[in-house]
């Protein structure tokens, strides 16, 4: 995503980018919960790795001061472009073999306990029928 910034309303975009991928990745968000970059670096920022930590908290300040045109006006879009990308380079790949591991593993489980389940039935049928 080597996307830079052209204006202020990018900023927010970029943010919350990265807020998406930080609770995709590392957690901290409830099913269905959006959370701003603010609340995950609060919640999760202890999770980046410290080189991170300062764009990430560079960002989400960036965010804040977005949100008022004026302050909006003086933020180094340049510098808000270097911050995304070094959070999404850091983010996008992380943890790829551990949700593929995981989704294989829930449908195999999945799979084992709906035979589970009919072999049960079978047995309380062939029981009942007076078979067992």
């Amino acid at each position: 995503m080597g996307r830079d910034a052209q204006n202020i309303a990018d900023i927010r975009n970029m943010a919350d980018d990265v807020a998406r991928l930080m609770a995709d990745r590392l957690g901290g968000a409830r099913r269905g919960e959006h959370p701003q970059l603010d609340l995950m670096l609060r919640r999760r920022g202890g999770a980046l790795p410290g080189r991170l930590r300062k764009p990430a908290r560079f960002l989400a300040q960036a965010d804040r001061m977005a949100a008022q045109p004026k302050l909006g006006r003086q933020v180094d879009l340049a510098a808000v472009s270097r911050a995304y990308q070094q959070l999404t380079k850091h983010l996008e790949p992380l943890g790829q073999i551990s949700r593929w591991r995981n989704s294989t593993l829930n449908f195999a489980a999945s799979v084992a306990f709906g035979l589970l389940v009919l072999a049960g039935a079978m047995i309380w049928l062939a029981v009942r029928s007076g078979r067992l």
